[in-house]
């Protein structure tokens, strides 16, 4: 069962995230999010050279940050009943292209709302282009007080 945790819109609930991330990974790698919705959840980040590699391209660990990022949030956001929250099991990646600047849009949808795990797919794409950057699936675990 999903509960939505507050009567706010998409972009109210973006927000406060936004505000909750600012000294966390999230905020040093300027990801903002767009909107959350039930099930779903978009956040963007620029590309900047803080975010590359020492190749001259946007750095995977930065592309995988986001997208694991927004389908984490999307959990927390739609805990069960009773749970009190959630890890990562597993994180895949596909990687399709990169970029050297702009900025990256993550869109993640819930696939699978369980009890015990959901499961999160995402991609990242070029937010001018549209082209798609890469393929996400992750797996969470959700733990419930002892």
């Amino acid at each position: 069962m999903v509960i939505s945790v507050t009567p706010v819109t998409p972009e109210e609930q973006a927000a406060v995230v936004n505000d909750e991330g600012r000294g966390f990974l999230p905020g040093h790698l300027r990801l903002t999010f767009r909107a959350i919705g039930v099930g779903w959840a978009t956040a963007t980040m620029p590309v900047t050279g803080a975010h590359m590699a020492i190749n001259g391209y946007l750095h995977a660990g930065a592309v995988t940050s986001l997208a694991d990022t927004v389908c984490a949030t999307g959990c927390l956001k739609h805990l069960p009943e009773g749970a009190e929250s959630f890890t990562t099991l597993e994180l895949k990646a596909n990687f399709l292209g990169t970029v050297r600047s702009g900025e990256v849009i993550c869109e993640g949808r819930m696939i699978h709302g369980g009890r015990t795990t959901q499961v999160w797919d995402a991609t990242v794409a070029d937010q001018s282009s549209g082209r798609t950057l890469a393929l996400f699936r992750a797996t969470q675990l959700i733990l419930y007080p002892r």
